[in-house]
């Protein structure tokens, strides 16, 4: 993409920005249908994107750029298998994990072998007929991985506790402190206990660590090394390694390059969904996502959920200086959405030169935090209304009860939707001193306390409403912010599908913990060489 129509784009929508008084109470005065005019649906996800700062002049030039960019023609490139991910000569297929109905093509082939791999295996596990070196069922899974191997899994998991399987429990180990892997193992019986090692190259430092300790746990409680294979399975490239482990050839379900970490938990990486669930409740997950996907290619961009949602956030990023994003699931089953939002956003967006390795001299990736409503109304949400930073905000609420406590889910929504209309409104400092008056303060403390109860408003939101907590609608979700995150990178011409930050950390770990039982680098610099000292001594 040519830097100028990107300079221009910005330009004109910053002068655009820069010629009206946004308000929101007047936007929503002076035209009673904005919220039906300004409002998508599609795959059981509604979209009210009314409380933003922008009208129908905004929209158009946010759309025109979309096809100035060239956009159409990036999302066929996607879905097509082009090799998409340029700095690492390979396609970023996600989608094909998804698919539906027969095969058509290598990939979709490959994904349906594996499916059937990961039906037979969970079928196994649950019907009683896998056993631990003692002859016991299998009665608990322990799901080692670290990044996409973790957050994705461990995310649906938990938001999908109502079909979980009451004769198996899952559990998740990422982190490469030791406490993680003791304190989940602690009261678990080894020979009930299955673990699933998720990593492509079977060389990730945390995964490998945690695995190693794991392996000595099974082994320590009685387990023959030839009956290591009823304990654990892998998700892995590195067929040789997982064998070298311990693991047989079988129960190695595979990983390709053309699938990134961060969107992996649609491939065999989701086989603790299935565990938790059943290969039924994964299937159902695919069919959400796969409709997701037919709705990103096939909408006019007028309509289109995930670019409708990166659009917005484009306007926010590059005129309004809004350098984070606050996302907000009023539902307790999705408390982890927010962390796996940030590895796909952070992990894709956090760039500095465009897909040709320019320098990018504007704004790339948003910080994107957030937690589970209505928690976070009673920590961070003062922020949002009260403080010197415009802080754009993803409200994600759920239409259908998630328990049997009706009344409450009542309350839930009223707090989401309350939220969302308190950042529009605000309080201004006639109706902060209306309201001291009116319940009997003075007319010192009026003029006292009035200031501080002033909230600017005008603070904009999106309202996603999920029909219900299910399979299909999480899976219609998780793929919406996919493409919303693929389609931000394209307006801005960067590759969201590499991580070159990650890596680096990777191999400097690998130094460190070298050094370690060694000598420290002369080379290196001295706050690291004398934190080492210091952790040692």
């Amino acid at each position: 993409m040519d830097a100028l129509p990107l300079s221009a784009a910005i330009a004109q929508l910053q002068q655009h920005k820069d010629q009206q008084r946004w308000s929101l109470r007047d936007l929503f005065a002076s035209d009673p249908d904005r919220a039906q005019a300004f409002s998508a649906e599609a795959a059981g996800l509604y979209l009210d994107y009314s409380k933003n700062l922008l009208n129908a002049e905004t929209l158009q030039q946010l759309l025109a750029y979309a096809d100035t960019a060239g956009l159409k023609e990036r999302i066929g490139a996607l879905l097509s298998g082009t090799n998409i991910n340029n700095t690492e000569h390979r396609p970023a297929l996600h989608t094909a994990l998804r698919f539906q109905g027969e095969p058509k093509t290598e990939h979709e082939q490959a994904v349906a072998d594996c499916r059937a791999q990961m039906a037979s295996f969970v079928e196994q596990v649950h019907s009683g007929a896998w056993t631990g070196f003692t002859g016991k069922r299998i009665r608990h899974v322990v799901n080692i991985g670290i990044g996409g191997s973790d957050l994705g899994p461990r995310m649906v998991c938990e938001a999908l506790r109502p079909w979980h399987n009451q004769d198996l429990t899952v559990h998740f180990v990422a982190n490469v402190d030791g406490a993680d892997l003791s304190d989940t193992i602690a009261a678990l019986p080894a020979d009930e206990t299955l673990f699933i090692v998720a990593s492509k190259s079977f060389s990730t430092l945390e995964t490998r660590q945690n695995a190693l300790s794991a392996r000595q746990w099974v082994l320590d409680a009685g387990c023959a090394e030839s009956d290591l294979e009823k304990h654990f399975v892998a998700v892995s490239s590195n067929i040789v390694a997982a064998q070298d482990f311990g693991i047989a050839a079988q129960n190695i379900f595979p990983m390709w390059d053309w699938v990134g970490g961060r969107y992996s938990l649609w491939s065999a990486i989701g086989l603790p969904i299935a565990l938790a669930c059943s290969f039924e409740v994964y299937s159902d997950l695919l069919k959400g996502a796969n409709a997701m996907d037919r709705h990103f290619a096939e909408a006019a961009f007028a309509q289109n959920l995930p670019v409708l949602m990166a659009l917005i956030h484009f306007w926010y990023r590059q005129c309004w200086g809004a350098g984070s994003l606050a996302v907000l699931p009023y539902a307790q089953r999705l408390a982890k959405f927010p962390a796996w939002l940030q590895q796909l956003d952070m992990e894709s967006l956090g760039k500095s030169v465009t897909r040709e390795g320019q320098p990018l001299p504007y704004a790339a990736g948003a910080v994107i935090w957030g937690a589970e409503g209505s928690n976070g109304q009673h920590s961070f949400h003062q922020l949002l209304h009260q403080g010197t930073d415009m802080i754009p905000a993803d409200f994600v609420a759920i239409k259908q009860p998630t328990s049997e406590l009706k009344e409450q889910h009542q309350w839930l929504l009223a707090c989401c939707l309350s939220q969302s209309q308190a950042l529009l409104r605000g309080k201004s400092l006639a109706e902060a001193r209306k309201e001291l008056e009116d319940s009997g303060h003075t007319h010192k403390e009026v003029h006292q306390l009035a200031p501080h109860k002033v909230i600017p408003g005008n603070r904009p939101s999106n309202t996603l409403v999920v029909e219900k907590l299910d399979p299909y609608h999480l899976g219609s979700l998780l793929a919406l912010y996919e493409h919303k995150v693929f389609t931000f990178g394209m307006l801005l011409d960067i590759n969201p599908f590499d991580q070159w930050g990650v890596e680096l950390g990777k191999v400097l770990g690998t130094a460190v913990h070298s050094a370690i039982a060694g000598e420290i680098p002369d080379d290196w610099d001295g706050s690291t060489a004398l934190l080492l000292q210091r952790l040692l001594k």
